[in-house]
């Protein structure tokens, strides 16, 4: 049995795009499941945008997205030679030819097709000719004049085309340099690739470079074209609809886990299993269930999905990713049991990690200033005498123990006669500047007693009395 063999082939012209990335993903799943090798060649040609910097974007994106390759990186840049070679071979065994007319021809001829309102098709003035290499020319593939070439696709099924719609195209230009839909013929070929799954923007070359391999008298590859993917309004997806650089969501606090997990459901599915593993997804992607019709991007469902991610995920997989966000903040966090504690606390209540880490801010730093309405709301009556018991209590408390922390707090109630929620409240206005944290017991421990001390004093201190005198009595 043949091995299964695909391919991963951007222009290192920039960014990774969404759909890139999920080209990647679906080429990569569909060589795990079958056991197969997954290749990445980087086409390289666009030599003025193919900088060493756009190609590190592409590593660094794949590997952030968790995608291990096989085989390469393999560069365009360094198989000139083979380009060359088969372009001579077609030629001497006449299937491409030598063209001399000049640009200057060609644009006649195209503003004549314009005028007499037909496509415009090169004439093929030069296809009989067998003109040598002497003088400036490009190479074009004789294509056939009649007849139709169909491609059995794994995606959009039987598409034909007419061959009178194709012109004889362009392999080499007259500096030599070889084009992309004869480049990657070659390419595939000599890497063994078996099955092809790109972008639905290639359908139209495809049936070109078919037309290369029966000239080489090769087997194509399995092709699948995948759909687009859309912004909710069904137009090309752009800024507004969510950020289009895969890396974006790396800095916007995204797992890697959970968009692999979103981009495999942009056009795929699984019965009604929305969440799945590296293992299910591996184990369930076949291309009989991807989608003919475009992919629509749904932020609201990536942020499900995140969501979800981060819950499932053990606090301490979560260190390593979270603790850039909680430095860039000048938080003085670092790897131990108290970040794991906090991650653990905060995980239900997160939707990205960038959400975790500003979550965060209450166990790293005191409160800048208090939210108008929670003071309002909870900064009355014995407010004030309840944090000055609290902090009295706190300073017998060394060390100071999480499980003290609650009878503590209900023993106060009682004998305050209180509800537990005015003397919780005030305790996290101080403490947090609001009236919303995780359990007030875990915010305590966490921050820690000599911080929460500091901070209940400075509460006390800048926080105004209660503003009806009628509202205050005496400390029990």
């Amino acid at each position: 049995m043949t091995t299964m063999r695909t391919r991963f082939a951007p222009s290192p012209t920039g960014v990774l795009h969404l759909g890139n990335a999920r080209t990647a993903l679906f080429n990569w799943l569909l060589a795990r499941r079958h056991g197969g090798v997954f290749v990445l060649r980087i086409e390289d040609t666009d030599r003025e945008r193919s900088t060493p910097e756009n190609i590190q974007i592409i590593l660094d994106a794949l590997q952030w997205l968790g995608l291990d390759f096989d085989e390469g990186p393999f560069f365009q840049s360094e198989r000139m030679a083979q380009y060359h070679a088969a372009a001579d071979r077609l030629i001497a065994e006449g299937h491409a030819y030598r063209c001399r007319c000049t640009p200057v021809e060609l644009e006649a001829k195209r503003q004549q097709a314009i005028a007499e309102k037909r496509k415009s098709l090169y004439d093929r003035t030069c296809r009989e000719k067998n003109y040598g290499p002497e003088q400036p020319h490009v190479v074009r593939l004789k294509m056939p004049p009649d007849g139709s070439t169909v491609l059995d696709d794994l995606i959009k099924g039987r598409v034909e085309v007419n061959n009178a719609e194709m012109d004889d195209w362009i392999i080499l230009r007259s500096d030599g340099s070889p084009v992309y839909n004869f480049c990657v013929v070659i390419d595939d070929t000599d890497m063994r690739i078996t099955h092809v799954v790109r972008g639905e923007d290639h359908l139209t070359n495809t049936h070109k470079q078919l037309h290369v391999y029966r000239a080489l008298g090769l087997e194509p590859p399995r092709f699948g074209h995948l759909p687009l993917i859309l912004g909710k309004d069904r137009a090309k997806m752009s800024k507004r609809d969510g950020a289009t650089d895969l890396l974006d969501y790396q800095e916007l606090g995204y797992l890697p886990q959970a968009m692999r997990n979103f981009l495999a459901r942009l056009g795929w599915s699984h019965g009604d299993q929305e969440l799945f593993t590296d293992d299910e997804l591996i184990k369930a992607f076949t291309l009989e269930t991807v989608s003919a019709s475009n992919a629509i991007f749904d932020q609201d469902k990536l942020n499900w999905t995140n969501a979800s991610k981060i819950r499932e995920a053990e606090p301490r997989d979560l260190v390593e990713p979270l603790l850039p966000f909680l430095r860039e903040r000048g938080y003085a966090a670092e790897d131990g049991e108290r970040l794991l504690e906090i991650i653990a606390i905060l995980r239900d209540r997160s939707t990205t990690l960038v959400d975790m880490a500003d979550r965060a801010r209450m166990f790293y730093c005191a409160p800048e200033k208090y939210d108008e309405k929670a003071v309002k709301k909870h900064w009355k009556g014995e407010a004030r005498a309840v944090l000055e018991r609290f902090v009295a209590w706190l300073k017998t408390q060394d060390p100071l123990r999480q499980e003290d922390i609650m009878p503590f707090i209900e023993g106060l109630a009682q004998q305050m006669s209180l509800q537990l929620g005015q003397i919780a409240q005030p305790i996290r206005i101080a403490l947090t500047g609001s009236s919303a944290s995780p359990p007030i017991e875990a915010t305590i421990a966490l921050i820690g007693r000599d911080e929460v001390i500091a901070r209940v004093e400075k509460a006390l201190r800048e926080l105004p009395l209660p503003q009806d005198p009628a509202d205050v009595t005496t400390p029990k």
